[in-house]
């Protein structure tokens, strides 16, 4: 099958959150299963400025647009990527979406306009290029008019609409939609328009075939007026076009047994290695190296939506049980603030390091005994399964992701593989927490459970089978002209 992979991040070439890791991980999958796979993004001078073998594929003006735009080609691992060339993309500082102030480009409508009409045009053969794609697979609000623009050019390709965080809906001015070159009719409560603004996520809502989102559960509760994000009574409207599929990881990449970015290597059947992480990460964070005090982990962004108010606020009870917490991410500047004041009151006990270092990431996971994912809610959720992975226990939150790939202890002990807070609230987490160090001390217990965890299957091969149906209905459910 020959699918056109459309985002706007792909790692580890440019990478702001999860969406970079599904842009590698799901078209190499479906490449090793057969499937002839090309992602198109944006050539970001941040990718240009690295040692890479490009070169150039086509070059051609949109009638619609006057911007002129060349695509270039390059590959990662066995994944072919086509990068869409123009100076603005190229002169982006920060990151693909905001500058080094935080603040939106402002050019940001303009330039994922021109990503969604680039692959409109490769889908319906409109550019020199031979290649063309049976289904279209665009993501989140920044291709998410590529389906729009498959109507306007009168493209008979299937096309499907994922959902990676609902939350963010690429919403501008009504009349940023002249500017785009959209016509007008396109402008009303069944197409584009939301409150009086431009949506670009409803482009793929209302217009793609098919729409699915990243774990069962994320696909249920987006449905429902706690987590639509106003867009519930839409996504009811098209239930029967979506499903949820659980996001897979680079099991090549977060392998603990072969692991470049960690102290030791070591694996379910030798654990002796995790320990000379556990010690290795208690150094890097300045904490007294104790074999037996147990450590807890936690890498997110630091905002509201991954319950970092409320680990603030259950921090001093859990810290009293005499733990070590150790803590990487960035984001809203008075919780990086809170969370730095109280490491330096509980210098012996917790560390934090604001930014982001993806060989501290992999330190992190290696080295700490549990994981930390209070969200309040998680389309998905990576570091669940990359801590499984490592031997490092998870305690969650029961949301998306989050509740379709950990096993709670109190549910089924002889499945089990972490700890589910039901009923998020500082009191409720740290009563989870005191539970889980509680079987630490366990030995022979947590044993068992660090092994069942370890040995758990989210390789991007059982995702991409199930994409593979997916596609198939998309195809199979298109309307032709």
């Amino acid at each position: 099958m020959k699918v056109l992979f459309v985002v706007s991040e792909f790692a580890p070439w440019v990478k702001t959150g999860g969406l970079a890791d599904v842009a590698q991980g799901l078209p190499q999958a479906l490449t090793e299963l057969g499937h002839d796979v090309r992602v198109l993004l944006p050539a970001y001078g941040s990718i240009l400025d690295r040692s890479l073998k490009i070169k150039k594929v086509d070059r051609w003006q949109d009638a619609t647009s006057p911007i002129d735009y060349q695509l270039l080609s390059s590959s990662y691992g066995e994944v072919k990527v086509w990068l869409v060339d123009t100076p603005s993309f190229r002169a982006l500082e920060g990151n693909p979406y905001h500058n080094q102030r935080g603040e939106m480009h402002a050019d940001c409508a303009q330039q994922f306009n021109l990503l969604s009409r680039v692959a409109a045009s490769i889908a319906g053969g409109q550019t020199r290029m031979r290649w063309r794609p049976q289904i279209v697979h665009c993501n989140d609000w920044q291709s998410a008019l590529t389906p729009v623009w498959m109507l306007l050019k009168r493209v008979n390709v299937a096309s499907l609409f994922t959902i990676h965080n609902l939350h963010y809906q690429g919403r501008f001015p009504s009349q940023t939609l002249e500017y785009l070159n959209l016509p007008w009719w396109l402008y009303h409560a069944d197409a584009l328009e939301y409150h009086g603004d431009l949506s670009f996520i409803k482009g793929g809502l209302v217009f793609a075939d098919k729409i699915n989102t990243v774990s069962p559960t994320y696909a249920k509760e987006i449905c429902t007026a706690a987590h639509g994000q106003g867009l519930d009574g839409l996504l009811l409207h098209r239930q029967d076009d979506l499903v949820g599929v659980l996001n897979g990881i680079d099991t090549n990449i977060w392998d603990p047994s072969t692991d470049p970015l960690i102290t030791a290597t070591y694996s379910a059947k030798d654990m002796t290695g995790k320990q000379q992480c556990k010690s290795a990460l208690q150094q890097i964070f300045s904490l007294p190296i104790e074999c037996d005090t147990p450590v807890l982990g936690l890498i997110a962004r630091l905002v509201p939506q991954k319950g970092i108010d409320i680990l603030l606020s259950a921090l001093p009870e859990m810290l009293s049980q005499g733990v070590q917490v150790v803590i990487l991410g960035s984001g809203e500047s008075y919780l990086q603030q809170q969370l730095t004041e109280l490491a330096q009151q509980y210098n012996r006990q917790m560390g934090v390091h604001i930014g982001f270092s993806e060989e501290l990431a992999h330190q992190i996971e290696a080295g700490a005994d549990i994981f930390l994912m209070p969200s309040r809610f998680e389309p998905c959720g990576l570091n669940q399964m990359y801590s499984m992975r490592y031997g490092t226990i998870p305690i969650v939150s029961a949301c998306g992701g989050l509740i379709d790939s950990v096993t709670d202890v109190n549910a089924k002990s002889s499945k089990a593989t972490g700890f589910i807070v039901h009923a998020l609230t500082p009191t409720a987490l740290h009563q989870k927490t005191a539970q889980a160090i509680e079987m630490y001390h366990q030995k022979d217990k947590w044993q068992q459970l660090v092994r069942r965890a370890m040995k758990q299957d989210f390789s991007w091969k059982q995702a991409a089978k199930q994409y593979e149906k997916l596609y198939q209905n998309s195809i199979n459910s298109l309307k032709t002209w």
